[in-house]
């Protein structure tokens, strides 16, 4: 199991602490290649995770490169990419690997993702962006119909996201690998800075002959983005030259003319990704405002202890007051859920599972409702755009 981490200590931590519930009783061995962080990562690791096999870069050499890193010298039958900024439920794991034990045709293994609002996230599974396919999504058809065989072939939309399909592209957010399906395809393609290297590695696990799997009964929560922060210049800038990477490798050739027609797509993409990313954080920003003289209401599911260690994290780090309701049961908490209005929900989970969390986040979702983590890492409260520390 590899992580590659770059500045996100307290995702990394909160990452590791669910990883180590998903492979109690395993045999398995976890590398964190940290890509020369400037945080306390490293500190971290050290004290708190002993266990893990650490190897630590005096440079950032990219996301392809510091998973091979680990790749080449683990020597499981296995090879599981995670993101830092990822939660994983205790039984995923262990599903996954049941399943590629009972699939040898299995050469990959991607599972459901959620994002930090509850919301499934359609990367999860994915066609061959093929330039057809690539100009649908680029021009907004795959949006518009999501669900046509033709027009959403992008994401699957006509896939019913609570299955298991075979599948053409998998996301490297948590990605299960064969040591022999890498062996016969390669290692990832060192030529992806970041983005996109994904994509040509499942599409080189196919040609080598093996199947990939979307796999729901795998579950994470994939924060997304949170050490590219997605929307800013530099976020589209490398993930469109990326595509125009595995364009290039794989569709292109030589044709010129192609080339010019896939490159003027990415920049017009990239364009509209830049603004759009503006556009809702100024709306975020705006409604965040118009808000601010109410009172928010916190609910927080825990035990007693954990409730009053998220009021004094809270009294430390926000001056505005908020309005703080217990809940120990999930009984009280949909009583709550239905009885009041909840700006926020914070999860404790050195009491819950994180099955139940995701499970709640799904029944929730599109509630207006701010997600948020207490995890036992110390006086911390994650959410998908904020840490807030003692």
């Amino acid at each position: 199991m590899i992580i590659v981490n770059y500045n996100v200590r307290y995702f990394l931590e909160q990452c590791l602490h669910s990883l180590y519930r998903a492979i109690e009783n395993t045999d398995t061995e976890v590398f964190v290649v940290d890509n020369c962080s400037t945080d306390d990562s490293l500190e971290m690791l050290r004290k708190s995770y002993p266990r893990v096999k650490l190897i630590a870069n005096s440079e950032n050499p990219g996301f392809a490169k510091a998973n091979n890193q680990a790749i080449i010298v683990s020597e499981a039958e296995y090879i599981l990419l995670l993101n830092p900024d990822t939660l994983v439920q205790e039984n995923a794991i262990h599903n996954m690997l049941s399943f590629m034990d009972a699939h040898p045709e299995a050469g990959a293994l991607g599972v459901k993702m959620i994002d930090g609002q509850g919301r499934f996230l359609p990367e999860s599974k994915r066609g061959l962006p093929t330039p057809a396919v690539s100009f649908y999504k680029i021009l907004g058809l795959s949006t518009l119909f999501p669900r046509s065989r033709r027009f959403g072939r992008y994401h699957l939309g006509w896939l019913d996201k609570d299955k298991i399909h075979s599948v053409e592209i998998l996301a490297g957010a948590c990605m299960l690998v064969r040591k022999d399906a890498i062996n016969k395809a390669g290692l990832l393609d060192e030529d992806f800075f970041m983005y996109g290297e994904d994509i040509d590695w499942s599409y080189r696990i196919l040609k080598a002959g093996y199947r990939n799997y979307y796999f729901p009964p795998g579950r994470i929560l994939h924060y997304k983005g949170e050490s590219t922060k997605k929307g800013s210049l530099n976020y589209v800038y490398v993930f469109h030259k990326a595509m125009a990477i595995f364009a290039k490798k794989h569709f292109l050739g030589k044709s010129f003319f192609y080339a010019f027609l896939i490159n003027v797509a990415i920049l017009l993409s990239g364009t509209f990704s830049f603004f759009s990313g503006l556009f809702r954080k100024s709306l975020y920003f705006l409604k965040k405002m118009s808000s601010s003289a109410d009172k928010p209401s916190v609910l927080v599911w825990g035990s007693l202890q954990e409730f009053e260690r998220v009021r004094n994290v809270y009294s430390a780090g926000l001056t505005n007051s908020r309005k703080f309701i217990h809940a120990t049961t999930e009984e009280q908490l949909n009583k709550v859920m239905k009885d009041n209005t909840i700006n926020e929900l914070i999860f404790c989970t050195t009491d819950l599972q994180y099955s139940l969390v995701f499970d709640c986040m799904e029944k929730y979702a599109g509630k207006g409702v701010v997600y948020k983590t207490a995890p036992p890492i110390g006086q911390v409260i994650i959410g998908s755009h904020r840490i807030l520390k003692r």
